[in-house]
């Protein structure tokens, strides 16, 4: 059973919202709190969010997508990407670690090819990759696309 609502994200939620993302260990640039949609308990607190972020004016990303810990596996995540991919013109990009690749697919999401990508994901997918191979995690950044 849901036992979280779906609403826009409020200002004075803004300091959550950057705490949740830094405790998910995501990418905290562009967290401007209007963009934002929230899930929050029947307490009426948050515990998960997203964005659409803009990057100039035709690449839109679905990003800052985070819910805390003891909330995670009870469909939240999944909410809070449907409510954006409803209100979301296509193409739409977002970037993960690979290993979230599998749960994005389910929405439609595809692997972008280097070649393929806008140059601000070019970019970042530069920069990720480097920093893989200094780190050597074994991680990988994905770089993805609905169309």
């Amino acid at each position: 059973m849901k036992n979280f609502t779906l609403r826009p994200a409020r200002e004075s939620e803004s300091g959550q919202i950057r705490e949740l993302i830094h405790l998910a260990g995501i990418n905290p640039t562009g967290l401007d709190w209007r963009r934002f949609v929230v899930a929050a308990n029947d307490r009426g607190e948050m515990v998960g969010c997203g964005q659409l972020k803009p990057h100039g004016a035709d690449i839109l990303e679905l990003a800052s997508l985070a819910v805390y810990p003891q909330y995670r596996g009870q469909g939240v995540a999944r909410a809070i990407v449907e409510h954006l991919l409803d209100k979301s013109p296509r193409p739409l990009y977002l970037m993960c670690q690979s290993s979230l690749g599998p749960f994005y697919e389910k929405f439609g999401f595809r692997e972008v090819a280097y070649e393929e990508m806008p140059r601000y994901f070019q970019r970042i997918s530069k920069l990720a990759g480097l920093a893989a191979t200094l780190l050597q995690r074994g991680k990988r950044l994905l770089i993805m696309k609905l169309q």
